[in-house]
Order: structure tokens, then sequence, then C-alpha cells
């Protein structure tokens, strides 16, 4: 990584930081950690259960909110506040400037999603009294979620390249939304005929996967995971991440910001 990526990366960083949702993002996670102990007192012998589904249920939402936020207004806010030309004015490159922001985004996500993972096996500890050789399989969820987030950084920068906030906002969410019931779509896909049979197999294959990525269920039932559904959704993943930033460059590179 260049020194003038790694300069981007972490300004933006420190400036995802500093804003008042992210940290209204992670407070409701973590609140709802906690209500999931609640929950878990109630419940007859699925403590477990119930705390692992809620807390990164928690995790995953609220990070995908937090991608979707902060990243549909990296580029923008630069643009509004006239520091874009100042830092492109100097030795930087368009795509350096995008895949530093990429990086700092992701960053942040990852330092979030690790804070937010402490609270969700504080909770399980509390609800367990102890850990069991089962619960290693939540570093398996939690990395699945991680790479989850790489696609919506990826996905909200490539919206942000050429669309208003607004509607980059409505584009990622409803890529979210759709990604997660890919499956579902294939399913529909096999049945249907003719133009609806096209259009439903091209669009399964087009929207990101995310169904493949959540195994929160699996995991809070104690099932284990095959390295080739690991090694699956890494590859699958990354590549997703590559295209969507391939196209948020070329988009940016064009783009007229006068």
């Amino acid at each position: 990584m260049s020194a003038r990526i790694l300069h981007i990366a972490k300004n933006t960083f420190r400036e995802a930081v500093r804003d008042r949702v992210l940290y209204n993002l992670i407070a409701f996670a973590l609140l709802l950690s906690g209500a999931a102990i609640l929950v878990s007192q109630i419940s007859i012998d699925i403590e477990r259960l119930v705390v692992v589904n809620l807390g990164l249920t928690a995790i995953s939402l609220f990070g995908v909110l937090i991608a979707i936020f902060i990243g549909i207004g990296l580029v923008s806010k630069e643009i509004e506040k006239r520091t874009l030309y100042t830092v492109l004015s100097r030795p930087v490159r368009r795509w350096e400037f995008i895949v530093g922001k990429f990086f700092g985004l992701a960053g942040t996500l990852v330092v979030n999603t690790l804070f937010m993972a402490i609270g969700v096996f504080g909770a399980l500890l509390y609800v367990a009294h102890r850990f069991s050789r089962p619960d290693a399989w939540i570093f398996v969820a939690l990395y699945f979620i991680i790479l989850e987030f790489l696609i919506i950084c990826s996905l909200s920068l490539l919206f942000s390249s050429f669309s208003s906030p607004l509607l980059s906002a409505v584009f990622a969410f409803s890529l979210f939304v759709i990604g997660s019931f890919a499956n579902d779509l294939r399913g529909f896909a096999g049945v249907a005929h003719g133009f609806t049979r096209w259009f439903a197999t091209a669009a399964a294959y087009l929207v990101p996967n995310f169904s493949t990525l959540n195994v929160i269920s699996a995991v809070a039932h104690q099932q284990p995971l095959g390295a080739h559904l690991i090694l699956q959704n890494t590859l699958y993943a990354l590549f997703y991440t590559v295209a969507a930033m391939s196209g948020a460059v070329l988009i940016f590179e064009r783009r007229n910001l006068k």
C-alpha cells in the first residue's frame, strides 16, 4: 500500500470515529447485546442460542448501517467541503483517493466489530458461565460478517462515485436486502418460465449473495462450518469487492468534478 493511500485511509478512519452516527449505532448494538441477556432470563435452556443470535445479528445489522451511511458520504462530503480539490491538487491520483477511503472505512468497521464482539462474548459468558468448544465458530461468523462489510463498503463507494448520498443509500440498502434473499431468488428462478426466469436468474447472480455469508443461525445452534465454505465465501467476497471497487475507480476517474 502506497504512503498516499495509507494517509487517506488514516484520515478517513479518524473522521469516521468522530462521526456521531457511528457512536449511536455502536450504542444501539451494545444495548441489543444487553437485551439478549434480559431475554435469556425468560428462556429455558436456550440462553446461549438467544445471546448468539441477537448479538451477532446486532453486529451485522448496525455494521451494515455504519458502512452505508458513512460510506455514501465519503466522496460527497469531500466535494461539498471542497477539500477534494485540495487533495487532488497534490500528487494524489483519483484511484488512490477511492482506495484509501475504502481501507479507512473498512478498518473502522473491523475495529467496531471487534469491540462489539467483546460485548457478545461478555454476554455469553454471563449467561453460560463458561465458554465451550463450539463457541469458537462464533469467530467464523464474525469473519463472514466482516466480509459482508467489505462488500457493502465497496458498493457504497461505487454508488457515491456517481450519485447523490440519498440515492446511494437507497441503492446500497436495496442491494443488501435483495442479496440477503439471493438463495430464495435463485430458487424462484428455477421454477419460473420465460422472461421472468431469465430476469430472476440474472438478478440472482448479479446481486451480492449475502445469504451465503449469514451463518448466524448455524453457529447459534453449534453447527460446524466446513473449510470449503470459508474458502468459498472468502474468494467470493474478495472478487465482488474488487469488482465493485474497480467500477467505483473507473467512474470516479471519468467524473467531472467542476
